[in-house]
């Protein structure tokens, strides 16, 4: 076959030889580009190469003061530390539970004083650096799922309260489970880029133009409490999005809501409210704290201070702009109630029968006043937020006495309802109780609820 080409002088096609010229270029400046990638690399390394720092006798137990030991503890339980590092089952604090990532799971650490597993050769240098830097003891840098994006605004007083109260834990010998994190994104050295990327050390700054409670709130919420670490949307490589702190962000098979005025609920999220919810776990205005949420409230915040608990409601509340929104909370309610008693049966209406059926005789507030315990379906954040997984979570699970206020029992349907099932009666809710658009895949998303995966 005849060259379709402009041939040389001598007959020979010219493409013959571009092609080799051609592959010689893209290889070549596909080198360069790795050469720049590995200089970067290694740029960022020794921007953020720390030594190991030497190991330490255990302190004993009497080294601590009883009142620090005790601040440590409740600022523990701000931190939800426990949720992280306890595995199902497993002593407190000891590590291994999995947290799960798109990059691999990753295993919480043993934080007790254990001398060959835990942290009881630490020195407080150590534990400071891990807490502000991100870098262990032995030098390794830490990955960003755990928090020191955060843990770096909490003060040296508060540190320090920290290292004792888990310095005087009972030492627990305990192997936290290998990584599943692949090659080459374990590799530690590569979380010196990340950091070169994502992180800038820094520490609190009181803002003069707000008062006391406000910046308390501030310090907790951004720091120790490390709210935007669930409430923040990531990008690829799994820092939080710039810009959209506290927008709301799915995790864990479930949908931490927007904390800011981009929050879906019918009423805003009030000082008052937001103290009922965090306090207690449950607002007749908003719904009662679910999963991960609950947690935080029952086990983690239900040891701090009245005026902490105050001091994050007066901020969020500020963020959520609620002082702004000009709501009559009192139609809001009337008619959302209103809307809630006028169950459709019509066109065999799978959703609302499965509705009437499973749901109305706790969820009917007839007498047009919402309760804490029987939340209102039509004021419920899960049924007006923009993802499902919430709602469709309680549906499957329920929530159990062990994991909610005083008096709360919601039973589970997994075992009763199909996912189809779990599907129209979401769909109802979110028909019949909200004015938000409806969500889609719904059975799908039951599936994947229900699978855990």
């Amino acid at each position: 076959m005849a060259c379709r080409r402009r041939p040389c002088a001598a007959g020979v096609c010219l493409a013959f030889y571009r092609t080799p010229v051609l592959l010689k270029k893209i290889f070549t400046g596909l080198l360069l580009l790795l050469a720049l990638l590995i200089v970067a690399a290694l740029a960022a390394y020794l921007v953020y190469w720390r030594p190991a720092l030497a190991p330490i006798d255990p302190p004993a137990v009497t080294a601590f003061s009883p009142q620090a030991v005790e601040r440590g503890r409740i600022l523990a339980g701000m931190g939800n530390c426990a949720a992280c590092h306890t595995a199902k089952g497993g002593a407190e604090y000891a590590g291994g539970h999995g947290l799960a990532t798109p990059f691999g799971t990753i295993y919480a650490t043993n934080i007790t004083p254990d001398r060959q597993t835990g942290i009881g050769r630490w020195s407080l240098a150590a534990f400071q650096r891990a807490m502000r830097e991100g870098v262990g003891r032995d030098g390794a840098h830490l990955y960003p799922v755990f928090p020191y994006t955060h843990f770096n605004l909490v003060s040296d007083a508060d540190l320090t309260a920290l290292y004792a109260y888990f310095m005087t834990r009972p030492p627990v010998y305990a192997v936290a489970p290998a990584n599943s994190v692949p090659f080459p994104l374990n590799l530690r050295p590569l979380q010196a880029g990340w950091k070169l990327l994502f992180f800038k050390p820094t520490s609190y700054q009181l803002d003069p133009a707000q008062g006391l409670d406000w910046n308390r709130g501030r310090y907790l919420a951004e720091g120790l409490a490390h709210c935007a670490a669930c409430h923040t949307p990531r990008n690829a490589l799994g820092a939080e999005l710039a810009g959209s702190s506290y927008l709301g962000a799915a995790i864990d098979h479930w949908y931490a809501p927007a904390l800011t005025s981009a929050n879906t609920a019918p009423l805003p999220w009030t000082q008052d409210e937001l103290y009922a919810f965090l306090r207690t776990g449950a607002t007749a205005l908003h719904g009662v704290a679910a999963g991960p949420m609950s947690a935080v409230v029952h086990e983690g915040m239900g040891a701090s201070p009245d005026s902490d608990i105050r001091a994050l409601s007066v901020y969020f509340a500020g963020l959520a702009g609620a002082e702004q929104r000009k709501v009559d909370a009192d139609a809001v309610i009337k008619a959302g109630i209103e809307r809630s008693q006028r169950v459709s049966l019509v066109d065999n209406d799978r959703g609302a029968s499965l509705y009437v059926a499973a749901c109305a005789s706790c969820h009917s507030n007839s007498d047009g006043k919402p309760a804490a315990l029987r939340p209102e379906l039509s004021l419920n954040s899960a049924v007006s937020a923009p993802d499902p997984a919430n709602l469709i979570q309680v549906i499957l699970h329920g929530i159990g006495k062990d994991e909610a206020m005083s008096g709360v029992l919601m039973p589970g349907f997994a075992a009763s309802l199909t996912d189809n099932d779990v599907a129209q009666l979401a769909a109802y809710l979110r028909r019949s109780r909200s004015h938000q658009p409806a969500w889609t895949n719904l059975e799908a998303a039951v599936a994947r609820m229900r699978s855990g995966k």
